[in-house]
């Protein structure tokens, strides 16, 4: 006989859930009789449980556009790849244009900064952040260790709201990391 594992072990691991998953039990079917075992499953792959922690998407979603202080977001990598977005379409070439202003912050003073499509006069630009204005609305970009932080606001959103948590969640990322 089998002894069932209390209800406490059932969806986590635990050194009394593994006991009872090693537990051996005998079936007899008429003549025959076999061993059955509860199988475990295949370990998975290194990075594999990252992917369903940590959504890029979730932070542009919930973060950036979720707050209301940014109409448009994007993430993107150091070498200009969209890792997620919303309400913010970088055409080709731009990312990586984006991402090379943060070297050379003199070329983002006379090129400009352009995100959408849409060149904006740059008011700020650092080895950290790079601010973009066209008429009322503008751009903050934030360069963490492995990406970069695009917040896109109107004429409805004040400037230093948009900057203040385009910032706030680049402090975040860099302290944990990412």
């Amino acid at each position: 006989m089998i002894r069932r594992p209390p209800r406490s072990t059932l969806m986590r691991s635990s050194a009394a859930s593994d006991v009872y998953k090693r537990q051996v039990s005998t079936q007899s079917t008429g003549q025959q009789s076999f061993l059955r075992t509860t199988p475990t499953p295949p370990p998975l792959p290194r990075g594999f449980l990252l992917f369903y922690i940590m959504s890029w998407q979730a932070y542009v979603d919930d973060q950036l556009v979720g707050t209301e202080c940014v109409t448009g977001a994007a993430i993107i990598g150091h070498d200009g790849s969209v890792w997620a977005a919303n309400n913010l379409a970088l055409k080709n070439g731009e990312g990586a244009a984006l991402a090379a202003l943060f070297n050379n912050s003199s070329s983002a003073f006379s090129a400009g900064v352009v995100v959408g499509g849409i060149k904006h006069l740059c008011i700020r630009a650092d080895a950290r952040s790079v601010y973009g204005k066209k008429g009322a609305g503008g751009v903050v970009c934030v360069k963490t260790g492995q990406c970069v932080l695009i917040g896109k606001y109107d004429e409805s959103v004040q400037p230093g709201q948009a900057t203040t948590v385009v910032e706030k969640l680049g402090d975040y990322l860099i302290e944990n990391g990412c």
